[in-house]
Formats: C-alpha cells, structure tokens, sequence
C-alpha cells in the first residue's frame, strides 16, 4: 500500500504569466461591454481626476449602457495607503462587484490592489503605452508625497485588459516614449540578475526580453513618428503587452536590477516628480552599465551604454541628471537618493557585486562619460 506523503513535496513559486483575457483594437470600448458585465454590474471605476475629465466622451459608453451601473473615484494623491482606505469606502458605498482601473501606472496599480484587498475582479484598461501596469499581477505603493515605499505581489493578473489603441494614441508623445524606456530595462536588468539561471521559464523570459530590446531598436523611431500606425500599435503591443509577458514568465525570479533601484531613490526627491516613471528607469539603465564599467571594467556594458546614449538621443530619452530636471539638486539630495537605492534590500544588490552610495553617486554623475575619456582615466 502506498502511503501519501506532503513532507518531499516541491512547491514551486506561483507564476501569473497573463490576464485571462486581453481585447485589443481602436474603439472597442464599446464592444467590450459584455465583457466586462460578465465580471460585475456595479463596477467601481479608478482612475484620475484629470483622465476622467480629459476622455469623458471616450468613456461614455460604459456609462449609458444599461448593462452596468457605474461610479467613479479618484486614487490621488497616488497610489498609497491613505488613497486606498479612501477607495475601500468608495467600494463599499457603491457596492462594487467588480474595479475598473483606467489610466497610467499609478492608476493601474492601485485599482489591482484595491481589487485584491476587496476579494472583487479587476479590469484594466491603460490609457497610455508608459508601463506594463495594465497586464502585470504587482502594485508599486507610494507615499502621499510620491516616494516608492515597496511593491506587492498579486496573486493572479487581471481578469480582463482592454487595450484601446484609440485611447493610446490621446496620450502625449512622451508617454510612449517613457514606456519605451521602462520597457527596455527589461533586458539590461534580467539580462544580469537572471542570464544564468538554467530554468526554463526564466531562460524564456530573459530571451524574451532581448526580443523586446531589438524590437524597441528597430521600431521606435519610426513608430514616434508615425503615431497610430500599424508599426506604432506593434510599439504599443511591446511596451504594454509583451513586456508585461516578460514579467509574467519570469516571475520574482527574473528580477529588477539597478536601473529600477535608481527610479526608486529619485522618487524620494520632489524635483524628481516631474519625470515619468520609465524616463528615471531609462537613466536608470544608463547608471546600471556605468557600474558594470566602473566596478568590473566591463566592456560589453561600455559599449551598450554607449549605443543606448544614441537611441536615447534619437527618440528623446533623458541621460543625465539634468535631463530629468535634477541639474540644481544639492549633493545632500543626490547622496539621499543613492543611500535610499542602496538600502539593504534594494533590488540593486541582485548585481554581482557591492554597490554603496558614493559609488553609486559617481556612476549617476558620469552616465555620459565618452569611451574615450574612461581609457584616459579622466
């Protein structure tokens, strides 16, 4: 007689590779009604004040079907504690069965957290290409005053994302552009923290996300400057959806590495505030491969920097501090933000060596160092 037994057991960590069901066309709010009623009738829609004013008329069709009955709530300041008791109250007094997050990042993040928190169905529906937020099972928490504090995990992805290339296509240009930076770290940073691992899913995630890289490469320029084109919805589909597939395969264990550290510590600076999320990802990268250079002597991260430096330049990332708007800030502040990216379970220790503050300080003031100027020592 065989014996069942739960002491060898192997539990793996649970994977949440994709939403299950991901609509996607120009104008198909509408069609995505029925959709969305199969998950609630009395959905909770979250979202920002400004979204909700600016794309009113694209809106209207979830609020003159009779299928759902609708009300709205703002998550500002930010996605943070105090917002989300705010939006739990909301629930309850609508009697939510179902949340709808509509908007960037932040407005994404915390629709999938309050959804979680209310045991109740999420729907997201990104109104620019700036981050994966839309298909991702994770929430970034902030302080009121817009500080990166720690992320959640989620258990699962969103049960529905509707991906309105309509509604893409209002945000500005810089949106785009901020996601293409955000999702190029995909690869810089799995690339290190990730590129030996012998498993497969994370072998497919960090293969993946060279396929994002190249795709980025060649596409972005032309897809910038022709804005609702087939090649521009391809750009979309890589910075929302393909990065998302990135992080759903990979998991915790494809993790972030230096580039989303440093977004993190320039968080904690109100200057910071007026540069989107993937444009401090995007120097952020430039920072990681100036480490690589000044710690190993890297020359592979040389020359990627290197090549990044002209991308950036071409579709109009930011290289330096001063890019970002940072160019006045005091050494006290730059030194507060390191030493907040180098805390001790800041993801830029998944480097293969120690990073502290003055070394990270004089890697973010360096970023465009020439290659010459290194071999000169100067």
């Amino acid at each position: 007689m065989v014996k069942s037994s739960t002491a060898n057991v192997n539990c793996l960590p649970i994977i949440n590779v994709a939403p299950r069901q991901v609509m996607r066309g120009s104008c198909i709010l509408p069609s995505a009604i029925a959709a969305i009623a199969a998950l609630g009738k009395r959905p909770l829609i979250v979202g920002g004040d400004s979204t909700f004013k600016s794309l009113q008329s694209h809106l209207e069709p979830l609020f003159t079907t009779p299928e759902l009955t609708l009300a709205q709530a703002s998550y500002l300041p930010d996605c943070s504690e105090a917002s989300l008791a705010h939006l739990k109250q909301a629930v309850t007094k609508h009697q939510a069965d179902a949340i709808i997050g509509i908007g960037g990042g932040k407005a994404l993040d915390s629709a999938k957290l309050l959804a979680y928190q209310c045991h109740l169905p999420v729907i997201t529906i990104p109104t620019s290409a700036a981050t994966c937020a839309g298909w991702t099972a994770l929430s970034n928490v902030y302080s009121d005053a817009g500080a990166f504090l720690y992320d959640v995990p989620l258990p699962y992805c969103p049960e529905l994302l509707i991906l309105d290339y309509e509604l893409i296509q209002t945000a500005p240009r810089r949106t785009l552009v901020a996601g293409i930076g955000d999702a190029l770290a995909k690869w810089y940073e799995a690339s290190v923290s990730s590129g030996s691992s012998d498993e497969t899913l994370i072998i497919a995630a960090v293969q993946q996300a060279r396929i994002l890289r190249d795709i980025l490469f060649q596409k972005s320029a032309t897809a910038l400057a022709e804005p609702g084109s087939a090649i521009w919805q391809e750009v979309v589909d890589a910075t929302v959806l393909l990065a998302g597939v990135i992080g759903g395969l990979g998991g915790a264990q494809c993790r972030t590495v230096a580039a989303h550290a440093v977004h993190n510590g320039l968080t904690h600076l109100t200057a910071s505030h007026g540069a989107l999320h993937g444009e401090k990802v995007a120097y952020g990268i430039l920072v990681q491969l100036r480490l690589e250079e000044m710690v190993q002597g890297n020359q592979l991260a040389a020359t990627a920097r290197q090549q990044l430096i002209a991308f950036y330049e071409e579709i109009g990332l930011p290289k330096t501090l001063e890019d970002l708007g940072l160019g006045n800030i005091t050494l006290s502040e730059l030194r507060q933000a390191a030493e907040i990216a180098c805390a001790e379970k800041s993801d830029i220790h998944h480097l293969p060596f120690k990073v502290d503050g003055d070394r990270l300080i004089a890697a973010m003031v360096s970023t465009t160092v020439t290659a010459e100027a290194v071999r000169q020592n100067i």
